[in-house]
């Protein structure tokens, strides 16, 4: 471990390794992450080709008019059904890279269900009589053949490739011994100046630059820095460990190894792979078309904005983010440029005399809010997710991590624009303890519950909360 002008130095164990700044989190040519999505990409491909292959074959056999009743190929809906269910079935996670046996029953059980689905459509609609049942079932088994023959010849693929490595693993050592030839990727907390100091967000954004793009983060530390290393490891989207000797109360949820030493693992992070695709895929197809569409709104705002007071249209704010990591919020300023509190250490009151009159209105229907689009589409926030803080954000007189130390843990999943606390009635000025008990209870609810599903009717629940008693 060496020290470097641009922050913590990592030791790679068998290969060169790139500086980490402190402005910026450890850089790899390529990460797992981004192979393990490139697998996946391929395993699609592959399968895609094994459906329309199987289907392709008996069209050559029987004709294609036999797998064609209605001039469309019954195939292509056989593969677009198969798709949805292989996706929803998580036949392309990192299980399906490991196990063999694992791959194959996911895909072949998702293929089944999809000529389940195929049959009862053509029935439903009277086009079973058309559709030769020997070519449709030859064209299913020459199908399963080629999905199991390619899932298998991929599987040894990855073998070759990767072999078990599959994960970017970090092991921060934190004043306690450990064998580090047993990682690739080490940080020396402690000759860094790295602490889990819970009270320190700045520190907390600048652990969190030093975890991102690892998979698993193991932590070596005596047990009394093990409960505020739990803490912070369970806010962020990685598998977090902690190195332990005897069993102790840091609400563990497994047991991992590192080499011969035992983990206790604390943390999972809430989604998948495949989980975070389909919620970008839902952020970017709401959000692009949504800023073309509040365009015109969005720029008469903007120039009501600069004629009632002089300043920037935008008020930008340091937030909590994903993993405890600082990012900057935009929002319409509704304040009197001289008096904006970047900190957010003064709370908005009712009839707040710093807010402009164009300000008043758009805090009452929320429009001020919708410049986080632009926030949504560069990746800091969702749709839907826990709504980040400012840092000087106060319960009562307490900030908001001094109030519970779960406060960190509800950052596992990138903030949002709305979320089921905001739908809840949550919302408006936290004069008292409850009123930060309340949303975060709905927060972490919401981070160890996710669905797509759930994304979307929150999105829909939040058309009925634009105007609130409590925007002000």
């Amino acid at each position: 471990m060496r020290r470097t002008n641009e922050g913590v130095s990592i030791v790679n164990i068998g290969q060169p390794r790139l500086i980490a700044s402190s402005l910026n989190p450890p850089r790899k040519t390529r990460s797992k992450h981004a192979e393990r999505v490139l697998l996946y990409m391929q395993l699609l491909l592959l399968d895609c080709l094994a459906v329309i292959g199987g289907f392709a074959i008996a069209g050559a056999i029987f004709g294609e008019v036999a797998l064609s009743p209605t001039g469309f190929n019954v195939g292509l809906l056989v593969l677009g059904v198969y798709l949805l269910q292989a996706i929803s079935w998580s036949s392309y996670t990192i299980d399906a890279l490991r196990s063999l046996s694992e791959s194959t029953r996911r895909s072949l059980a998702a293929l089944a269900m999809a000529v389940l689905v195929v049959l009862m459509f053509s029935y439903f609609f009277k086009a079973s009589t058309l559709l030769s049942r020997v070519a449709f079932a030859s064209a299913v088994t020459v199908s399963v053949g080629l999905l199991g023959l390619s899932r298998f010849l991929f599987h040894m693929h990855v073998r070759r490739r990767i072999g078990d490595n599959l994960t970017d693993e970090l092991l921060i050592v934190d004043g306690m011994p450990a064998d580090t030839s047993l990682a690739r990727h080490v940080i020396d907390a402690e000759a860094e100046g790295i602490r889990p100091d819970l009270q320190n967000p700045e520190m907390l954004s600048y652990l969190a630059t030093c975890i991102a793009g690892f998979d698993r983060v193991v932590v070596s530390c005596p047990p009394e820095r093990q409960h505020a290393w739990s803490l912070l490891l369970k806010g962020s989207n990685v598998i977090g460990e902690i190195v332990f000797e005897q069993v102790n109360n840091i609400g563990a949820i497994g047991l991992g190894r590192l080499g011969t030493a035992e983990t206790l693992i604390v943390s999972r992070g809430p989604l998948s792979v495949p989980e975070r695709a389909k919620k970008r895929l839902l952020d970017i197809a709401v959000t692009v078309p949504a800023l073309i569409a509040l365009a015109p709104l969005l720029l008469v705002v903007a120039i009501a904005i600069k004629l009632e007071s002089a300043g920037p249209v935008f008020f930008r704010q340091r937030r909590v983010g994903r993993s405890n990591q600082l990012f900057d919020i935009l929002k319409f300023r509704s304040m009197r440029a001289e008096l904006c509190d970047s900190n957010g250490n003064a709370s908005t009151r009712r009839d707040d005399d710093r807010i402009t009159r164009v300000g008043a209105f758009i805090r009452k229907t929320s429009i001020d809010e919708l410049p986080q689009l632009i926030n949504v589409l560069r990746g800091d926030m969702s749709l839907v997710g826990p709504r980040p803080h400012a840092l000087g954000s106060l319960a009562g007189d307490q900030l908001f991590w001094e109030v519970t130390e779960r406060y960190w843990t509800r950052h596992a999943l990138k903030p949002g624009i709305t979320g089921l606390a905001q739908v809840r009635g949550y919302r408006g000025n936290t004069l008292h303890r409850v009123d930060l008990e309340n949303r975060l209870n709905s927060d972490l609810e919401y981070v160890n519950d996710w669905s797509l599903w759930r994304d979307i009717s929150i999105l829909f629940a939040t058309f009925k909360v634009f105007v609130h008693k409590n925007a002000y």
